[in-house]
């Protein structure tokens, strides 16, 4: 039986403390699942995951995947500071089979996989007289489960490729001593997309202590980002449209979206504990900034201020940050390059830019940077937000249409407007002066996408998956290009074997051997 596997009940009553409700105490499975109470609290550990981590370390959403998909990228490298070899492998493109990052990303997503599976196979035998709350019901708290389920998978399949597809708590199922094997990709995105298809049943919003669980349109949304994944225009565009507010102006095709969804007049208001779950936030993780260590702190924040001269990561170089105009309102939002000293008193200028994105300004930007809410931030993560359904509405009608269309230009402008501050509200905007020429190929308006999703999701473990899902160029050849283009070429032992990470060296090991279905990745045996 596989490493990763031996996670169980006892794993899965660890408390999550998100959403308000908490999974309680330690029992078995024989008296545990009998209550609604019950069902509620394993899906709160399922959401748990991915903000939490059983061995107290970073968590998927709180810097993990950020280290493993943006170290790798264009975007992002360790500074001085950081002596953690690991971690500078990543940064250098010399990691190998026994990182010790790559070993607990896959660890992690599949604890998250079999916490959902518990969820997902006990609570359809609880008695439905048990049901009382109609706010959760059993078939959604399914859904619920099976949303984290399909995310998880999808991280894991990006990352590792061909993975083992788990479905069942393998404490309980009769062949759970069998040895694994690694299941195809076609294979894993099937599942992915029949469990997002149940998640599309789920509500469309909820209000109080419930607000930030998956939705139906978090569930439509990460489906077409998985058909943009698998370039399958078509259904992307279909499931977008479900997405993207009815009447947005500008869009001549008709959308029927009833979400609310809509970009905030202020970019950095998506990346604030004052405006969590709002508007832009189609789904994210949840963090509340409980004190007392990493267990539910977004740990990006925690790393990007500091007193002294060099933060954990940082910019790859400065061509990252002069991507951006002077006049985008993106630059001052994920940026920044002065300190306050509180012995002097005084503001210091450095020669070199660090991350502001998810520095926790509740107290303001002075007191955030002196280091009073930077270890203990409140941060959501923003999984999926409002922008990228507009950024992948406008790639998938240029590559469904073989040329960018009105309603593509319309889609990546809105993005545009609100960068460069005249977005007003559903699309609207007076000032054109930053719209895309018109009359580009398929070929420019793609690059002009991708740099557009550069610029807007630079630190939220984007990246690396952009990089490697474009094959126009062919396979791995615009990673490449690009990672083998930085400043200074940190990155110059990147091949095309890096377009996957390799499956951990101690997965490998479990089967001595003895395993002919579960091999390495190419590159990395």
């Amino acid at each position: 039986m596989q490493k990763i596997l031996f996670f169980s009940l006892g794993v899965l009553l660890f408390s999550c403390k998100k959403l308000s409700e908490h999974p309680q105490g330690s029992l078995t499975p024989e008296n545990f699942y009998q209550t609604q109470s019950d069902a509620v609290a394993a899906v709160t550990a399922v959401y748990s995951t991915l903000t939490t981590d059983i061995n107290n370390d970073f968590p998927v959403y709180g810097r993990n995947l950020n280290l493993i998909v943006d170290n790798t990228s264009d975007n992002q490298v360790y500074s001085p500071s950081n002596t953690n070899p690991d971690v500078r492998a990543l940064g250098t493109a010399t990691y190998v089979a026994t990182n010790d990052r790559v070993h607990k990303i896959y660890a992690q997503l599949y604890w998250g996989i079999n916490r959902a599976n518990i969820a997902i196979d006990r609570i359809p035998a609880i008695p439905a007289t048990q049901f009382v709350d109609p706010s959760h019901s059993a078939a959604n708290l399914v859904r619920e489960a099976r949303f984290i389920r399909a995310l998880l998978y999808f991280d894991l399949v990006r990352l590792f490729g061909p993975v083992p597809l788990v479905l069942h708590d393998q404490g309980t199922v009769a062949n759970a001593g069998e040895l694994v094997s690694r299941t195809s990709r076609d294979s894993v995105y099937q599942q992915i997309i029949v469990d997002l298809d149940s998640a599309t049943a789920l509500p469309a919003g909820y209000t109080g202590v419930n607000v930030g669980r998956a939705t139906s349109g978090a569930a439509h949304a990460l489906l077409a980002k998985v058909y943009v994944t698998r370039r399958d225009w078509s259904n992307a565009v279909t499931e977008l449209k479900k997405v993207i507010t009815a009447g947005t102006a500008g869009l001549s095709d008709a959308t029927s979206g009833n979400y609310g969804y809509d970009l905030f007049v202020k970019f950095s208001d998506a990346f604030q504990p004052g405006t969590k779950n709002g508007k832009e936030h189609v789904f994210s993780a949840q963090f509340n900034g409980t004190a007392g260590g990493f267990t539910s702190t977004n740990t990006l924040s925690s790393f990007t201020w500091s007193n002294s001269a060099y933060t954990a990561d940082i910019p790859a170089d400065s061509s990252v940050v002069h991507l951006f105009d002077l006049t985008d309102q993106r630059r001052s939002a994920t940026f920044y390059d002065s300190l306050f000293n509180q012995t002097t008193g005084k503001w210091v200028q450095w020669p070199f830019f660090n991350f502001l994105k998810f520095v926790d300004q509740s107290s303001g930007f002075v007191t955030a940077l002196q280091g009073t809410q930077g270890a203990n931030s409140k941060v959501n993560f923003p999984v999926i937000r409002y922008a990228e359904v507009l950024l992948l509405y406008a790639e998938a009608l240029n590559e469904l249409n073989g040329a960018p269309t009105a309603d593509a230009y319309a889609a990546i402008n809105i993005v545009r407007a609100r960068a460069y501050n005249s977005y007003t509200a559903n699309g609207g905007y007076t000032d054109h002066t930053y719209d895309l020429p018109a009359g580009l190929s398929a070929s420019d308006f793609r690059d002009a996408v991708f740099t557009e999703r550069r610029k807007e999701f630079i630190q939220e473990s984007q990246r690396w998956f952009d990089l490697v899902r474009r094959t126009d160029l062919g396979p791995g050849q615009y990673y490449l290009q690009n990672v083998h283009s930085m400043v200074g070429n940190p990155k110059a032992a990147a091949t095309l074997k890096d377009t996957l990470f390799p499956i951990p060296q101690t997965e490998i090991d479990l089967y001595g051997g003895r395993n002919p279905n579960f091999k390495q990745n190419p590159g990395w045996e």
